[in-house]
């Protein structure tokens, strides 16, 4: 007996789609809300700011359809040649703008990491440092708020990496991708500590609940790791990706802990950065000298590609950080649209 399709089966309802923020944005919500063909003007990415807020959104939603979707648009739109060719004139524009900018970036993984393994007393626009010393908790929520965008599907772009290694770089990964996962457990997962931090807060911890307050600086630091995990040809640029993330978080999430405490923001809120820590530190010295050695030790052509994951990292981190610290000097919020009071 064939067994009937009951609602059961059906795929529970992902985040809603985002406000449109221009021509590109307009046309990707367009054609995933109408299930039809995106239409949009000859040179519209062309003259689309790599940079801007229309092209940024329209990438996110578009590699978004391979994460959780959107509520009311059809999960075959994953694969729909038509968005695949817009999605890939926007990638080319945005990855021209960034090799543009960081052409003069070290191409060797020792002079990529090298700035990374040394912490400054004060650097300057640091975020971390002005939250540890001086935050404000409206800014802790702002921060939590924009890094919500990632770290509620942490550890999920650099899982594609996982496939396109092999040996001692793969079973390196995997096992700090386990552990970014929970190490089996449910509770401990890292994306689910988040939300708990969000709480914490007084934010709402649904996934993608704060796309519309996101700018176009902070979707391109999530658009990265998509835009890297997506493409095989681009293991190299993740791996370095990762590994950048990996050896700046030990030091950045030791301030931020702080911060949460000295805020009063909660015992989940510091915990996530507390657990961050000490994992942290470890997965460092194994990102670096087995998944970065290991990859090397197999495909020593991609070396280059590490290193501009890297720089490329730290490039777009250093953007988000003066767009943020910018607004606060002035004391405004770094959001598209203020948060609402907890």
């Amino acid at each position: 007996m064939t067994p009937s399709v009951t609602s059961a089966t059906v795929t529970a309802a992902g985040p809603r789609l985002a406000e449109p923020r221009g021509e590109l944005s307009a046309t990707v919500t367009t054609a995933l809300r109408s299930n039809g063909v995106p239409e949009y003007s000859p040179g519209a990415v062309l003259t689309a700011d790599p940079w801007g807020d229309d092209l940024q959104l329209a990438l996110y939603l578009l590699y978004e359809l391979h994460y959780r979707g959107f509520d009311g648009v059809d999960d075959a739109r994953e694969w729909d040649p038509e968005l695949l060719r817009l999605r890939q004139a926007m990638e080319s524009r945005f990855l021209h703008a960034l090799a543009t900018e960081l052409s003069d970036a070290p191409r060797s993984v020792t002079e990529a990491f090298a700035p990374l393994l040394v912490e400054e007393l004060d650097p300057v626009g640091s975020l971390s440092h002005h939250l540890e010393r001086k935050g404000e908790f409206w800014q802790l929520r702002e921060y939590a708020a924009l890094r919500s965008l990632y770290h509620l599907k942490e550890a999920d772009p650099h899982a594609w990496v996982i496939p396109r290694l092999r040996g001692r770089a793969k079973a390196a990964m995997v096992a700090i991708e386990y552990d970014e996962f929970g190490a089996g457990r449910a509770d401990r997962i890292h994306a689910r500590l988040f939300a708990e931090l969000m709480e914490d807060l007084g934010l709402d911890p649904t996934y993608g609940r704060y796309l519309d307050h996101a700018p176009a600086p902070l979707l391109a630091t999530v658009n990265l790791m998509s835009l890297f995990g997506l493409h095989r040809s681009h293991r190299g640029a993740l791996v370095g990706h990762f590994a950048c993330v990996e050896v700046t978080s030990s030091p950045g999430s030791r301030r931020l802990a702080k911060a949460m405490r000295r805020c009063g923001a909660g015992p989940a809120a510091e915990h996530f950065y507390a657990e961050h820590v000490e994992a942290d530190a470890v997965h460092e010295q194994v990102v670096r000298h087995e998944v970065i050695d290991g990859l090397l030790a197999d495909e020593p052509s991609l070396e280059a590609d590490i290193a501009f994951g890297c720089a490329a990292t730290v490039h777009l981190e250093d953007r988000l950080a003066a767009y943020i610290g910018a607004a606060w000097a002035e004391g405004r919020s770094a959001l598209r649209t203020p948060l609402e009071e907890p």
